[in-house]
């Protein structure tokens, strides 16, 4: 009999705390802090910090840091809002650094 495998997910590199699921992924072709990046529709298990205005490689964003809910690690972050808008459509999603998850389940 064939075992049933879950979701694939990925996890925080230090604890394994499950913090997205493979099938969220809107795009791997970011760029974060330390590397490439995915951006996500969803995530879970984290803490969203406070908003802040950064400006990344696309223009003016209003960002959270988005931390392991167990570890408290920062993994990536949310947009919370766009200024420009042809980057509208991040609003509410979620980067998440290839560097700082790792896959399961695969």
């Amino acid at each position: 009999m064939d075992e049933l495998v879950g979701p694939r997910l990925y996890s925080c590199y230090k604890c394994r705390n499950n913090v997205s699921l493979h099938d969220d992924i809107i795009s791997k072709a970011f760029q974060g802090r330390h590397g490439r990046a995915f951006l996500f529709t969803h995530v879970m298990n984290i803490v969203v910090g406070a908003k802040e205005d950064r400006t990344l490689m696309t223009g003016l964003h209003t960002v959270a840091d988005v931390l392991c809910g167990d570890c408290n690690e920062v993994l990536g972050w949310k947009y919370e809002r766009a200024y420009e808008p042809s980057q509208k459509y991040k609003e509410g999603k979620f980067i998440l650094e290839k560097s700082k998850i790792v896959k399961e389940n695969w």
